[in-house]
């Protein structure tokens, strides 16, 4: 099991709004790529971290379960499309993927 983690940082006045993104991407774009076989989180920064980060927490089985899931985001047009209305939203060159293998 693994945890892969992305992470933004929000604009300064713009959390909320790239919140919302975040979510209609939960609904609409993410089960196109399986995040609908995976648990997924959406969390931000609150006490020890940084106010304006988001962060979405996708749970996976498998480094290969993950690997599919970025080959298949890679093709989503809707994705490509999506990521245009989020840029503006996010501080430039915040964004990053940390993944994390579960001890179990």
């Amino acid at each position: 099991m693994f945890v892969a983690r992305w992470k933004i940082d929000a604009r300064f006045g713009h959390k909320q709004s790239a919140i919302e993104l975040m979510r209609q991407w939960e609904r609409e774009i993410g089960p196109q790529a399986g995040t609908d076989k995976m648990a997924m989180q959406i969390l931000t920064g609150s006490i020890g971290a940084k106010e304006a980060t988001i962060e979405a927490n996708h749970h996976v089985e498998s480094l290969a379960q993950l690997e599919d899931f970025f080959a298949r985001i890679s093709k989503i047009e809707a994705h490509a499309q999506w990521g245009k209305k989020l840029e503006p939203l996010v501080v430039s060159g915040s964004s990053y993927w940390n993944i994390y293998r579960v001890v179990e």
